[in-house]
C-alpha cells in the first residue's frame, strides 16, 4: 500500500458513486432493514476514508468493498448481540432501579468495546480472562480447565490485561 496522495477523497467519492448503490442493496438483503443498512453502507466508505488504501483494478475495489461490507455487518450483528443482552439484564431488575438513558447508553458503549476487544484476543486467552474475572478462578484453576500450565495462564492473562489497558487508554482519550 503506498501513501495516498491528496487526491484520496476523490478517489473515495468516485468508490462511492460506482459502488454505493450494490453495497447498500447487499447488505439490506443480508439485514432485512434498509436503513441499518444505508447506516453501515456509509460506515463502509468511513472506514475507507480512515484507511486509505490502493487499488489495482475495479474488480480488486470491489471485493475489497465487499469484504469490508462483510465485516461491517459482522460488527453490527455483535453489536446487536450486546445490546440485547445489556437490554435482558435491564428487564430483570426493578424498575424502581433503572438506570437513565444517558447511563445505559455509557455502558452500552463500554459494553461493546469490551466485547471487540476480547473479540480479537486469542480464543484460549480470552477463555483464562473470562475465567478470572467472571467465575474468580485462580492461575491454577484455571490452567487445570485449560490444560495447561499456570506460566501459560499468566502469560495469557498478560496478554488480556495488556489489551484491556489500551481499551483503557483508548477511552481516557475519548474523554479528553
Amino acid at each position: 500500500m503506498s501513501t495516498p496522495d491528496t487526491s484520496y477523497p476523490q478517489q473515495v467519492a468516485d468508490y462511492y458513486a460506482e459502488h454505493h448503490g450494490w453495497i447498500r442493496a447487499w447488505l439490506h438483503r443480508k439485514l432485512g432493514n434498509a436503513c441499518d443498512a444505508a447506516d453501515l453502507a456509509h460506515e463502509v466508505f468511513l472506514r475507507l476514508l480512515a484507511r486509505p488504501r490502493r487499488f489495482d483494478s475495479d474488480g480488486h475495489a470491489r471485493a475489497y468493498l465487499h469484504g469490508m461490507s462483510h465485516h461491517v455487518c459482522v460488527d453490527f450483528w455483535r453489536r446487536r448481540q450486546v445490546e440485547q443482552a445489556w437490554l435482558e439484564v435491564l428487564a430483570s431488575r426493578p424498575e424502581t432501579f433503572a438506570p437513565s438513558e444517558e447511563y445505559r447508553a455509557i455502558v452500552l458503549e463500554a459494553l461493546q468495546q469490551v466485547h471487540a476487544m476480547l473479540s480479537r484476543l486469542p480464543e484460549r486467552v480470552a477463555e483464562a480472562f473470562l475465567l478470572a474475572q467472571l467465575q474468580g478462578l485462580g492461575y491454577k484453576a484455571i490452567g487445570e480447565r485449560l490444560g495447561v500450565s499456570e506460566r501459560t495462564v499468566t502469560k495469557y492473562m498478560a496478554q488480556a490485561m495488556y489489551q484491556c489497558l489500551l481499551l483503557e487508554a483508548e477511552l481516557d482519550e475519548a474523554l479528553v
